[in-house]
């Protein structure tokens, strides 16, 4: 008689850890990660280039060859941060607690491999005594090597937990850093950036420490169970390697084309994800539009491509199963089939077989780990590449189109300390207007197919220099705010700004960094931040968090402290916003602002903001489209009586009576090299002056 236990599984949150399939003497042993449960089934590099398999491999193309270095590589660079990090010396204790726990466990297996032997040989010679004793010994060996599976699991996924956290803030502090989420977005370098950050992270941390452990205790296996199979039956071991080695290759041949499929997949379902987030955020535009029926169509066009790739990948899966599946179940019978023979002579006894089905389950496991994780191994290498290619992208290593080069504006910031004052010789000069923002020979080209927008640009900004750009519709006005703001950097020229050097401010001639102190920028939809109605006010300026109490410190370390209740009160009545105060149950109430605040009012917040933090210089993108002509005039009068001098792009006239100067800007020629600005004297009819 064989014993032949079920599989048992446990659940994690990465993927699906299950014991042995097949040993009967050895119930509490880990074996691996079950193939189909790794995140959402993730798209696939290279079927096999995470084979682990301990078998000799067949002799590697060249190309294939590569693809296992170059994927190594991108593990090894996604990976070792962590254990070089500041929290290294606890990562690395955890770890090897983690591996002496397994190393314990692979110990108990086989103790419970010779347990097995005896417990069986006593129930075949039908010793109540000695059955009675193996049994109590079985029980005991329950009771104290459960909690060595329990704590390995545990601490496990306690420092996956741990790695995640921290590669979670890594990838964040870049991902956020010299703007390069606006790059990611604007020029479509990747593709969800999102779910690299919180679903490839996710399964990355929790994956590789499986794997980890899998090879680990493969190893372990082999050296503890083959001289167990090798002094039982040495033609046995030959059978192991025979039959591990050609289900690893039927396995690698049926499952191939499981690769796209799995690649495919994971991106129609985020298109499909992307376009149900596009419905909720543009909700009242659809509702308006009435468009509800071309949604449907769209939403179920998607559905349908991520449907019909699905169908195929259960095909694919399905015709791999059928190999697996047998492969799973013949070795339940395969080596007892090989013993029998020396069992029927005498030569063994009937403990010996069951431990040689222990054994032989064992070793064909972790020879077999391609045959058994195959679609785990290809997820795995997907999650790896997608996180090389994000890597790879926040280091810069990889531009949107190598062999594309372009000239880059140089836009600095230039701090103007007291020294600015003195004359050459040294006495103090006639107090007159700071300099502002000097713009030099400024070309402005489009980041992705160099379009020139402006031809030459020269201006000179100073304090209480009021500047109205104006021009039609996509004549580059916008984009010469996101130049200023260092969004764009496509061309040739020079935008300098000078900062007060009593400010705390970030600098960086060489990335023309800035951070919110003598400069704000107002977009034409402002940004509605994730919280209660003063950090709406309080964004960007001073500390957002949702823990964030009054009288907390400002961000960049300003001289400005963080506005009271009373400041703030204040500032929604100058905006004409004090009513939402009660409309909403106080500033510190929590809403969805963007969709319960009417654009005109989220353009008045934007303003407010603009009150607190008291720039020295703010642009503004039609900050006031949505607003009629007299909430608008009443905002540039508050600004104005605060000694802010602003930028504003705009159409309407009335805009003129509050700006000193208007810089038009007409549709640029690609044919030809002249300039397509001037810039006139807001109260005057001719133009003052056309350059420098």
């Amino acid at each position: 008689m064989i014993l032949i236990t079920a599989p048992r599984f446990t659940t994690c949150p990465h993927l699906l850890l299950r014991h042995s399939d097949h040993s009967s003497s050895s119930p509490l042993r880990y074996k691996s990660i079950n193939r189909s449960k790794i995140s959402r089934s993730r798209s696939v590099s290279a079927a096999s280039s995470s084979s682990s398999s301990l078998l000799p491999q067949p002799p590697l193309r060249p190309d294939k060859a590569s693809e296992l270095r170059a994927l190594w590589k991108r593990f090894w660079k996604v990976a070792a941060p962590y254990w070089f990090s500041e929290d290294k010396d606890q990562a690395r204790l955890r770890l090897a607690a983690v591996f002496v726990l397994t190393l314990a466990t692979t110990g108990i297996s086989v103790g419970f491999n010779f347990l097995g032997r005896d417990f069986y040989n006593a129930l075949a010679n039908k010793d109540q005594e000695q059955f009675t004793k193996q049994l109590l010994y079985y029980l005991c060996g329950f009771a104290g090597g459960i909690p060595f599976f329990v704590l390995r699991d545990y601490a496990k996924e306690t420092l996956s937990l741990r790695w995640r956290s921290w590669m979670t803030k890594y990838y964040l502090q870049r991902y956020l850093k010299d703007q390069s989420f606006y790059k990611i977005q604007s020029q479509s370098m990747i593709d969800n950036p999102d779910q690299r950050i919180v679903d490839d992270l996710s399964s990355f941390t929790g994956t590789a420490l499986s794997f980890s452990l899998t090879l680990f205790s493969a190893t372990i296996d082999l050296i503890s169970f083959s001289n167990i199979l090798f002094t039982i039956y040495p033609p046995l071991f030959l059978v192991l390697l025979l039959y591990s080695f050609g289900g690893t290759a039927i396995s690698v041949f049926v499952g191939k084309g499981l690769v796209n499929l799995n690649f495919l997949q994971e991106k129609k379902e985020a298109d499909f994800r992307y376009s149900l987030v596009r419905v909720r955020e543009n909700a009242e535009s659809i509702a308006f539009y009435g468009g509800e029926e071309n949604e449907m169509q769209l939403l179920l066009q998607r559905f349908r491509s991520a449907f019909d790739n699905l169908t195929e990948l259960l095909i694919a899966s399905r015709n791999l199963e059928f190999f697996t599946d047998g492969y799973r179940y013949l070795i339940q019978i395969l080596p007892a089939a090989v013993v029998a023979p020396m069992f029927f002579s005498g030569k063994i006894e009937f403990g010996v077989i069951n431990q040689s089905v222990s054994a032989f389950n064992h070793i064909l496991g972790d020879f077999s780990l391609v045959v058994y994780q195959f679609q785990a191994i290809s997820a795995f290498s997907a999650v790896i590449d997608r996180l090389g290619e994000f890597d790879d992208l926040l280091d810069n290593n990889i531009s949107r189109d190598p062999s594309h080069t372009v000239e880059e504006i140089d836009l600095t910031y230039q701090s103007v300390g007291r020294s600015s004052l003195l004359d050459s010789n040294g006495t103090i000069q006639s107090r007159k207007k700071q300099k502002l923002l000097e713009i030099e020979a400024l070309t402005l080209q489009t980041p992705t197919n160099g379009t020139t927008l402006v031809h030459n640009l020269f201006a000179d900004i100073y304090d209480k220099d009021h500047l109205l750009i104006m021009g039609p519709s996509g004549s580059g006005k916008t984009s010469l705010l996101r130049a200023m703001a260092g969004l764009w950097r496509s061309g040739k020229g020079k935008i300098t700004f000078y900062l007060n050097s009593q400010d705390d401010f970030t600098q960086d001639d060489s990335s023309g960094k800035r951070s919110s102190g003598d400069i704000l920028f107002l977009p034409q939809r402002p940004y509605m931040v994730l919280g209660t109605l003063r950090q709406q006010l309080l964004y960007p300026a001073w500390s957002t968090s949702m823990e964030a109490t009054p009288g907390s410190s400002k961000i960049d370390g300003s001289a400005l402290d963080e506005p009271t209740t009373d400041d703030l009160m204040r500032t929604l009545e100058n905006v004409r916003l004090g009513h939402i105060v009660d409309r909403f149950g106080g500033l510190d109430s929590l809403h969805e602002w963007s969709s319960v605040l009417s654009l005109g009012e989220q353009q008045r917040v934007a303003f407010a903001r603009l009150l607190l933090s008291q720039p020295k210089l703010a642009l503004l993108d039609e900050s006031t489209s949505a607003l009629d002509e007299a909430n608008e005039a009443h905002l540039y009068q508050q600004i104005q009586s605060a000694g802010i001098t602003y930028i504003s792009i705009g159409h309407r006239q009335t805009l003129t009576k509050f700006h000193n100067k208007i810089l038009h800007i007409s549709t640029a020629d690609s044919k030809s090299m002249e300039r397509n600005w001037r810039v006139e004297d807001a109260n005057a009819i001719e133009p003052i002056t056309g350059a420098k």
